[in-house]
C-alpha cells in the first residue's frame, strides 16, 4: 500500500467513524424508522470493546432475531475488509447491544457451517443490499449471534 492510500484509507475510517457516532446519537434521541432500521432490516447498537485500544465503540448494525438472540454480519458492504468493528467483537467474549430503548448485555458466538449459512441467506433474502456482497468479495462474510445473557 501506498503512502496516499493509507491517508485515504485513515480519512474513510474517520468518515465511517464519524457517520457511526451521528447514527448513534439519533438512534437514541429519536425512535424514528430511519434511524431504527437500514437496509430492509431493524438496527440495533453494538458497543464492543476495541481489541487494541481498550476503549469501548459503539457502532449501529443491522440484524436479524434468530433462537432468542441477534443476528449480525460483518458484509462491510462486500469490502474484501472485515469490518473493524466484527474484528472487535471477535476478541470479545461480550458485548452490550441497544434494541430500540432495551440495553442487553450478550454473549457472542461467532458461527460457521449451516448455521452460518442459513442466517446468511436470511441476511440476503430480507436486507435490501446484502444480495450481491458474497459475490464482490472472496471473503467468506462472516455471522455472529448475540445472546442476552
Amino acid at each position: 500500500m501506498v503512502e496516499g492510500d493509507t491517508r485515504r484509507m485513515s480519512l474513510m475510517s474517520k468518515v465511517i467513524r464519524t457517520g457511526a457516532n451521528v447514527h448513534a446519537a439519533l438512534y437514541r434521541r429519536f425512535s424514528a424508522p430511519a434511524f431504527r432500521r437500514m437496509a430492509g432490516l431493524p438496527v440495533l447498537l453494538l458497543t464492543v470493546r476495541g481489541r487494541r485500544s481498550g476503549r469501548e465503540i459503539t457502532t449501529p448494525v443491522c440484524y436479524i432475531e434468530s433462537d432468542g438472540g441477534y443476528a449480525v454480519t460483518g458484509s462491510a458492504g462486500g469490502s474484501d475488509a472485515e469490518p473493524q468493528w466484527f474484528r472487535n467483537l471477535r476478541a470479545a467474549p461480550t458485548a452490550t447491544i441497544e434494541v430500540g430503548d432495551s440495553r442487553h448485555v450478550v454473549t457472542v458466538r461467532i458461527l460457521d457451517g449451516e448455521e452460518r449459512d442459513a442466517l446468511w441467506r436470511r441476511f440476503a433474502a430480507e436486507g435490501t443490499t446484502f444480495g450481491g456482497y458474497e459475490e464482490k468479495t472472496e471473503r467468506r462474510i462472516p455471522v455472529a449471534l448475540l445472546t442476552p445473557a
